[in-house]
This record gives structure tokens, C-alpha cells and sequence, in this order.
């Protein structure tokens, strides 16, 4: 095919392109983008560049084009890009697990690597439901969550995120039926500790699992809660036999403030799936992590395997570039580059907890919050952070920010000019 026209790329775009939660044929004109390098996206209709104040959806915390992480990438392409993982293995998959469980939570010390960060939840889903099965306890079948939250599209994903405020309320009937717990609150109250203890005790003899965000709740609402109240999950789910998944795949990698949330409230899981940053948002790859005890359970059973095989498991490629970005996170001082994104949000959002139709502004780690007591208007929204040069992805009622940790002061205050401009008119 002949290189397109901009009008060519628009037209062919909008007959045949399905994009991410919209309708088809599509309804609004995308930004069509050239190329990325740093923070900025060059747009390729000569307008310029804008700083990309969602990290591509939170996960190229290294921003883009990282001379470090492309040359991972080549150096790997020359070797293979691929090889199946069944019945082989290859250093960079190898590579990549060590990493993960040496800088993981404590016990986490089996690696299972995925597609995308929600195949990584039908996998930990999966795990928790096939180790109660191999212990001879099947009607330990069904998940608690509490309410707000997002963990992915695919389908048991679904069942677990919010039941009725949530994207995928279309499904209520189809979709297996979780047990929901109120919406955490964002400061520690007894009473709510007190409701999950009893939503657990009372459930324990059906529950394979509890699972939830930990410390902030992502697509479901960007709500940010007391990490007191996943010590009160860990200490309940011991006492009652029940499984603790924490689903890092937005909070992992240090967007929090700590490499992993967990570590707010020095807890551990028995299951953690990541994603997102895990490539800093080269390619697409996940992966879910689980104790001894899981694995163990699991090769007890009247089926010892674990019964999932994506077929681009373990992508050597994807590996390299994750073991690179790893790398190149902890080689640096991160959690200072973090902190000081966390300041520069803090004080250029400040102004927009004045703005009408706010309803509050709230900041953590190298994420920065405002929400409306309304619907935002999308469009208006996203023009108005486009005439700042920023671009972010308002939904619901929230316009956000997450930018990758090597944004720069003035751009970080860029972007707080732009969220406070997009809260005007959405």
C-alpha cells in the first residue's frame, strides 16, 4: 500500500477502524500522531506536538523513543522475536522473572507471563479458582470486591469491576455474580473495616478469592483509599481461608510513590498481576505472579497444570524490553522523580479546586485528579487541553493526569494548566 494522505488516513480510519470504547464508524476526528519522542506526540498535521500527559495510558513511564529501550528491542529483533513457550524457554523470559520476584512483594515466587494486563487477571481468576478445585473445594468458586472498580474487558475481568457504575453493567445477568463490598472510603474508618471483615466472614465458605486495587482504584473512578484497609483484607482473608489478589497492573512500577502499592500497607498477596509500564509501553505484556502455596495447591490437583497457554506467551522481544525498562527504573532515583511529579500536580491543580462544577482535586504519586460534579464533555474538554499542547483522555466525570516520570517541571505545570483548562469548560 502506497504511503496515505492524512485525509486518506482519516477516511480509511473512520469506515474500518474500531477504536477503544467508541462507536464504529467512529464519530469523532482522532489526532492523527506522526511520532513520539520524549514526552511529545508530533501530530501529522503540521499543527505541532503535544506533551502526552497520559503515558499512552499509563504505561511509558520512560516516556518515548528511550535511546535504552530501543536498543534492547534491536538487540533482541536480531536474535528472534519469537519462539514458543511450551516445551522452551529463552534467557529474556528468564531474565524478566527474576526481576519480578526479586522486586515484588515478599512470596511472590512464580511468574506467569500474559498477553495484557487483563489476561493476567483471568489468569490469576483462574489460579485461585483451580487451587481451591485441586484441594477438593469447588464451591469455593465465586470473587469478593468492593465497588469502584476496573480490572480489564475480558471476561471474568468484568464480573469483578463496579457492578452498576461501571462500563460493563451491559453484562449484569451474563456475567458470573461476584460479592461486592461497599466502595472504600479515602480516609481509615473502623466501620468500614468492620463491614469488610464481615463481608469476608460471612462469605468464606464461597469465596476462592478476595481481589482488589490496591491503594488507588483506576478506570472505575481514579479514587484513591487507605492502604490500612488492605492489612484488614490480608489479616481477614488468613483468618477464613481465602486468597488475596492485588491487580497492580495501573499502580505498579512506582506511579504510587512505591515500586508496588502493596507496599503502603507492608502487605503481600498470595496473587499480583502487572502490566502497563512492565515494557515502559513499547509492547503489549503482563504478567501474574503467586506464592508457593498457590503453585503448589494447584500441581495437587486431579489436573496439576495450570490450564492457560497464550500463544505468544513469554514473547522474547516483549522480555527484553521489560527486563530493559526494569532495569533502567531501578537504576535511577525513581521514587525522587516521582515525588517531584507528585509537587509540581500539587501545586498547578490547586486553582481547580475553585472552579465551578468541581467537586474535588486529589493527587498521588505521579497521578493528579480532578473530578466534576458532572458528566465531562469529552470534546470540549480535550480541545481545551489541546490548546494548552497536552494531551489527556477525560471520562466519566474525571479529567486526569499520569505522565511519565521523565517529564519535566515546566511540562508537568503544563499539564496542570491544561487539566485546569479542560475543568472549565467540560
Amino acid at each position: 500500500m502506497p504511503e496515505l494522505s492524512l485525509s486518506e488516513i482519516l477516511e480509511l480510519d473512520r469506515r474500518h477502524v474500531w477504536h477503544p470504547y467508541g462507536p464504529m464508524p467512529g464519530q469523532r476526528e482522532p489526532l492523527v500522531v506522526e511520532s513520539a519522542s520524549g514526552v511529545r506526540l508530533k501530530l501529522a498535521d503540521g499543527s505541532g506536538e503535544l506533551v502526552d500527559g497520559m503515558s499512552s495510558w499509563w504505561s511509558a513511564i520512560h516516556g518515548y523513543n528511550h535511546p535504552v529501550l530501543n536498543e534492547a528491542a534491536r538487540e533482541q529483533l536480531a536474535r528472534m522475536s519469537h519462539v514458543m513457550f511450551g516445551g522452551l524457554t529463552h534467557e529474556p523470559a528468564v531474565r524478566l522473572a527474576k526481576l519480578l520476584v526479586d522486586m515484588s512483594p515478599e512470596g511472590l515466587e512464580h511468574v506467569f507471563l500474559a498477553d495484557s494486563g487483563s489476561v493476567s487477571v483471568e489468569v490469576a481468576i483462574k489460579m485461585c479458582l483451580q487451587y481451591w478445585r485441586s484441594l477438593g473445594r469447588p464451591e469455593k468458586r465465586r470473587l469478593l470486591t468492593w465497588r469502584g472498580g476496573y480490572h480489564g474487558d475480558t471476561w471474568h475481568p468484568m464480573s469483578v469491576c463496579d457492578p452498576e457504575g461501571g462500563m460493563h453493567d451491559l453484562w449484569a445477568g451474563a456475567l458470573p455474580r461476584q460479592v461486592f463490598a461497599d466502595a472504600p472510603p479515602a480516609g481509615y474508618e473502623e466501620a468500614y473495616a468492620g463491614h469488610l471483615r464481615e463481608m469476608v466472614e460471612r462469605h468464606a465458605g464461597e469465596l476462592a478469592a478476595v481481589i482488589v486495587e490496591p491503594v488507588v482504584q483506576g478506570a472505575g473512578g481514579m479514587r484513591f483509599h487507605s492502604p490500612a484497609y488492605l492489612r484488614v483484607l490480608r489479616e481477614v482473608c488468613d483468618a477464613h481461608d481465602v486468597l488475596l489478589v492485588f491487580d497492580e497492573i495501573a499502580t505498579g512500577f512506582g506511579r504510587t510513590g512505591a515500586l508496588f502499592a502493596a507496599e503502603h500497607a507492608a502487605v503481600a498477596p498470595d496473587v499480583m498481576c502487572v502490566g502497563k509500564a512492565l515494557t515502559g509501553g513499547y509492547m503489549t505484556m503482563a504478567a501474574t505472579l503467586c506464592t508457593e502455596r498457590v503453585a503448589e495447591g494447584i500441581s495437587r490437583g486431579e489436573v496439576p497444570v495450570l490450564a492457560h497457554g497464550p500463544t505468544f506467551m513469554g514473547n522474547p522481544l516483549a522480555a527484553a524490553v521489560a527486563c530493559a525498562s526494569i532495569e533502567l527504573l531501578l537504576g535511577q532515583d525513581w521514587a525522587a522523580e516521582v515525588k517531584r511529579i507528585e509537587a509540581g500536580l500539587r501545586d498547578g491543580l490547586a486553582e481547580a479546586a475553585g472552579l465551578p462544577g468541581v467537586r474535588d482535586v486529589r493527587v498521588l504519586g505521579a497521578i493528579g485528579v480532578v473530578q466534576l460534579d458532572h458528566e465531562v464533555d469529552m470534546a470540549a474538554a480535550t480541545r481545551a487541553a489541546v490548546a494548552e499542547g497536552v494531551w489527556l483522555r477525560p471520562f466519566r466525570d474525571l479529567i486526569y493526569t499520569m505522565p511519565p516520570y521523565v517529564t519535566a517541571d515546566d511540562d508537568v505545570a503544563r499539564i496542570a494548566r491544561a487539566v485546569c483548562a479542560a475543568a472549565r469548560v467540560g
